[in-house]
């Protein structure tokens, strides 16, 4: 059993649950039907276009979550992958590379650094990278 590859996936699936049940429900909260309604808006169907793809972009991300934990938890408790240290470091890769991204992205969107502690999901994917490069370098 790798401990810090457990800890990294009971992060993530944490993670998927509140991505899917509370992140969801955000999101759905910001449809232009909801917030202006089709009278108010001169461009309604070009913001509810806009709104909808990235809808359908933020669902992927649960499709990710819901694969990495499950991958996550079989590289931490079984010995089904043979490649599981490449593996392993791939995935420690991929976290930090949205960690940086996440935290790029804040930087050009936002000017309020309160949101960088309210919209804090680059610290999961930094920890989560760094559990699994240790995890990573005990196999």
């Amino acid at each position: 059993m790798n401990i810090p590859v457990l800890i990294a996936a009971m992060i993530t699936l944490l993670a998927l649950v509140a991505h899917t049940f509370v992140g969801t429900k955000e999101s759905l909260s910001t449809s232009p039907r909801r917030i202006a309604g089709k009278d108010k808006l001169d461009n309604f169907g070009v913001v509810e276009k806009h709104w909808i793809q990235s809808m359908c972009a933020f669902q992927m991300i649960t499709i990710d979550l819901l694969i990495l934990s499950v991958v996550l938890f079989l590289i931490s408790l079984t010995d089904i992958i043979s490649f599981e240290r490449t593996l392993t470091l791939s995935l420690s890769v991929l976290f930090l590379l949205w960690g940086v991204a996440w935290f790029i992205q804040l930087a050009l969107l936002t000017k309020d650094k309160k949101n960088y502690l309210h919209l804090s999901q680059w610290a999961f994917w930094f920890i989560c990278s760094g559990l699994l490069y240790v995890g990573a370098q005990s196999m």
